[in-house]
């Protein structure tokens, strides 16, 4: 803990000094999994990439705490050892303790957990004025700034410790794959499991509108069929793929399929493709998809890779990256909606428990209640056309408000400031942006609007387009010019072990 607070010391003092000078700044993690692109100037910045590390268990409480830089796949290992396991693991072992609280992050425990915030019970924070305090659920005077952090993009202070609480491990997930044949179908399952007292992650995949499979996990310390099944290895199937065939081959049977899988396996189990996003570089690059070419580009299909390449590429401003919560009431309306105008398949599906009123996190919104969510994720490319992917993007979120859900702010929000407000708590956060110096961080909607270029409802505005923008936009619409350099950065960064930090 002395050298913690040293580091927090320093970030204080640092924070102090722009505070003193009313000069605003930007924080500098190291690395990231948002799909946003960085706005930081490297003179109005404060470094926490050093605040990597798991500090303290607490075995009687079953608690954690752990540093905001800790990637999941090294707070997974380092909880294992303990016997312990936290309570929600998002799927990519790439995001952060910090990032998973500050943004809007579930998983397949969300059902049971709720988004990954939940299982936060209180941080430590420089204030934008320097001082550090702890906020805590369990306080009176700080719960609300907890809340107010959990998914506002670390616009309220600079988060550098989180206390997490875990529940018991166990050595394999025992998962259930159960066929469906209907988006309503679907629906119905996924509800009917949230009943069964005995699971402990539930989610599924929609390949169309008539093909599907919903898993069912329970953690168990008993092997089932002599040898599990992994999907780390680079023989190993992709887990989107493995899923459709075994639902497939075990569609006339009278029991669902079901197999064991290693537990760090399971969490993680759709980071080689990242979920199905590795089906579209294949597309983009006009190679055959299949066993021996997965087998052949493997180290570049992980999810610290290829997050990097779609940086670097260029290709994340024609990338559709969203997920998107409705009332199951609403789920097939949406689904169908999709369909009619993307035809992006395959869709993942995800439930997550609301939290109690009181205990709202800002990503949350205004408008959803207590009812289950839907969490629909929808990954794929959008149109060439900056106005039409602007448009197509706006029309996703405005079907959602019409619908009764939101979106996750991990990925750019299309929202002009009068709408982002219409579904967010403005009056509270702006109370706790001046109640805690934050007025020198940007704000939630600074972090992830983007330019509109006159894209307004149903009306675009052409802007004059300056030389560097054209060449810029020459260089980076012209195929594979994108590609070939964000995989070349992607294969730089596998051969120096960079771990594909953002640039200092």
């Amino acid at each position: 803990m002395e050298n913690h607070q040293t580091t927090v010391s320093g970030i204080s003092a640092k924070v102090r000094d722009f505070y003193e000078r009313r000069t605003p700044f930007r924080i500098y993690h190291g690395s990231t999994l948002s799909t946003r692109e960085s706005a930081r100037q490297k003179n109005q910045i404060v470094d926490v990439s050093s605040l990597n590390h798991v500090l303290q268990f607490d075995r009687k409480k079953k608690t954690i705490l752990v540093e905001p830089n800790v990637p999941m796949d090294a707070l997974v290992a380092a909880t294992m050892k303990e016997g312990l396991l936290p309570k929600v693991v998002m799927e990519l072992p790439n995001i952060t303790v910090g990032g998973g609280f500050a943004g809007t992050s579930g998983e397949s425990s969300s059902f049971r957990y709720g988004l990954f915030d939940r299982s936060v019970k209180r941080v430590e924070l420089v204030l934008g004025n320097g001082n550090v305090i702890w906020a805590s659920a369990d306080d009176p005077e700080t719960k609300d700034l907890l809340f107010g952090c959990a998914g506002s993009c670390g616009s309220l202070g600079v988060i550098t410790l989180l206390e997490m609480e875990l529940i018991d491990a166990k050595r394999y997930v025992e998962l259930t794959y159960i066929p469906v044949f209907s988006i309503q179908e679907a629906i119905d399952v996924l509800q009917e499991s949230e009943l069964d007292v005995s699971a402990d992650y539930i989610d599924g995949i929609l390949y169309s509108k008539t093909s599907g499979v919903i898993m069912v996990g329970r953690l168990t310390d008993e092997l089932i069929g002599g040898k599990p099944q992994t999907f780390d290895k680079r023989i190993d199937p992709w887990f989107y793929l493995h899923a459709e065939v075994v639902s497939k081959h075990n569609r006339n049977e009278k029991s669902p399929y079901k197999e064991s899988i290693p537990t760090a396996s399971y969490l993680f189990r759709y980071d080689r493709g990242v979920f199905w996003s590795g089906l579209r570089a294949f597309t983009y690059f006009a190679t055959p998809f299949n066993q021996i070419t997965r087998w052949l580009l493997d180290p570049l299909m992980y999810s610290r890779t290829m997050i990097h390449a779609l940086h670097r590429s260029g290709l994340s401003s024609q990338a559709i990256i969203q997920d998107l919560g409705v009332p199951y009431a609403s789920a097939e309306d949406f689904i169908e909606w999709t369909e009619q105008r993307t035809g992006l398949w395959p869709l993942w599906l995800c439930p997550v428990k609301p939290a109690p009123e009181n205990e709202k996190s800002f990503s949350m919104g205004k408008n959803i209640g207590q009812d289950m969510i839907l969490d629909i994720g929808i990954w794929g490319m959008g149109p060439k056309d900056p106005h039409q992917f602007i448009k197509l993007n706006r029309d996703f979120e405005a079907k959602v408000e019409e619908l009764g859900g939101l979106k996750c702010l991990y990925a750019h929000a299309y929202y002009t400031e009068d709408e982002f407000w219409r579904v967010f708590d403005e009056k509270k956060y702006l109370d706790l942006r001046r109640r805690y110096h934050a007025e020198s961080l940007p704000s939630v909607y600074d972090k992830v609007k983007v330019d509109l270029r006159g894209v307004a409802g149903d009306k675009s505005v052409d802007k004059a387009q300056s030389w560097g923008e054209w060449v810029h936009a020459r260089f980076w619409g012209t195929w594979p010019l994108g590609g070939v350099y964000g995989v070349a950065s992607a294969v730089k960064g596998l051969l120096i072990q960079s771990d594909f930090l953002l640039k200092k």
